[in-house]
């Protein structure tokens, strides 16, 4: 049992089953686990006439679609995507290959409330353990990297209602800095995920191995893109804190590309809170409001803990951009853009803007002597 498992059954009293993370799990909907378990020698083969086939046998016919509740469908899409992006990986367009599938997905992702193919959560989150967990390769790092990611949704999933919480309060509020220092507890999930990614996954490894799996496949004439891990929507926290109101046009346009891909509670909280006003402005004009006089201790207090869940934000961010630089790289590179679509670039401007924030609340709240080092 995982850490997503305990988070999940107290979620599912809210009625989301896309959080019944044991059941999506066991759930074989489509047969396909001794199938799958052949997929890791397909690919390493390049044997695209037998990943044909297997799709071909996996496809469910359209009143089966019909007959399959949420979690069915969710386990479903799971089984038929891994073979989506093994296609892709090959050379060849799934859905060129198989046309049958299409209506398949489209209902699926009707079903679902997603889009119409398989995303990060399906390969990690809802992804089975043990002999069961469908893989490209097999190979060890594959399945350190599904951990990786998977082990930071309990904290996702737990920071939704913290930063909704969070757009509904003022920096005086004495609750502000403590809404603050979950989000920090929250968010250290991510620092430790990548730690974890560094330790136990080489950046060739990735570049050369899963990156080709999680290229972008063509659905009814539009792409989507693979289960990357750049769809870990990192961005609920930024939201509040800090990008509804002070990001930049890049950022911007990303978020609005990528939201598509997460789930449907998660999108509305997107939607309810794009256009707020973030925790950093909230804070800043309240020390313009002080006008350099004595600073009420509440607000003192939110600017120190919202200084530190920056400060984890700018050091996961870093660490991040790190691997990617070694993972794009002239000489390792295959792609010139992440699995998320975004290039470096964008890693490191979003960094900045984190950099930008945090030494902006920092400031607020110490000497300027030491601010200024």
């Amino acid at each position: 049992m995982t850490l997503y498992d305990l988070v999940a059954p107290g979620l599912d009293v809210l009625g989301e089953p896309r959080y019944r993370i044991a059941e999506i799990r066991a759930a074989d909907p489509l047969g396909a686990d001794a199938l799958l378990a052949a997929l890791p020698a397909m690919n390493a083969e390049a044997d695209v006439p037998a990943l044909t086939v297997a799709l071909r046998t996996l496809v469910p016919d359209e009143d089966r679609v019909a007959s399959l509740g949420v979690v069915d469908a969710l386990a479903a899409m799971r089984d038929l995507g891994i073979l989506l992006g093994s296609l892709k990986r090959h050379g060849t367009q799934p859905l060129a290959a198989v046309p049958e599938a299409l209506p398949v997905l489209e209902e699926l992702g009707r079903r679902t409330d997603m889009v119409p193919r398989d995303t990060v959560h399906h390969y990690t989150t809802w992804n089975p353990l043990g002999k069961r967990r469908r893989m490209y390769t097999g190979d060890p790092m594959e399945g350190n990297l599904q951990d990786a990611v998977r082990m930071v949704f309990p904290s996702l999933v737990a920071s939704l209602d913290t930063c909704a919480e969070l757009a509904r309060l003022e920096p005086y509020d004495p609750c502000f800095a403590l809404v603050l220092d979950r989000i920090a507890q929250q968010v250290q999930a991510m620092v430790d995920a990548i730690d974890l990614t560094v330790a136990r996954v080489s950046p060739v490894f990735f570049a050369r191995e899963m990156r080709s799996y999680f290229e972008e496949i063509d659905v009814a004439g539009r792409d989507y893109l693979g289960p990357a891990a750049a769809q870990v929507p990192l961005w609920l926290v930024d939201l509040t804190l800090w990008q509804c109101d002070r990001g930049n046009e890049r950022y911007d346009a990303f978020l609005d590309d990528s939201v598509q891909y997460s789930l449907p509670s998660w999108r509305a909280h997107y939607a309810a809170h794009r256009g707020g006003v973030s925790a950093v402005s909230k804070l800043s004009a309240a020390f313009s409001w002080e006008g350099g006089g004595r600073v009420p201790a509440t607000l003192t207090a939110s600017a120190v803990s919202l200084a530190r869940v920056l400060r984890i934000l700018k050091t996961f961010r870093a660490r991040h951009l790190t691997i990617a630089r070694k993972a794009y790289s002239e000489e390792v590179r295959l792609y010139d853009a992440g699995s998320g679509g975004a290039p470096v670039a964008l890693l490191r401007s979003v960094l900045d803007l984190t950099r930008d924030n945090e030494t902006l609340v920092r400031r607020s709240v110490e000497p300027p002597a030491r601010a200024a080092r």
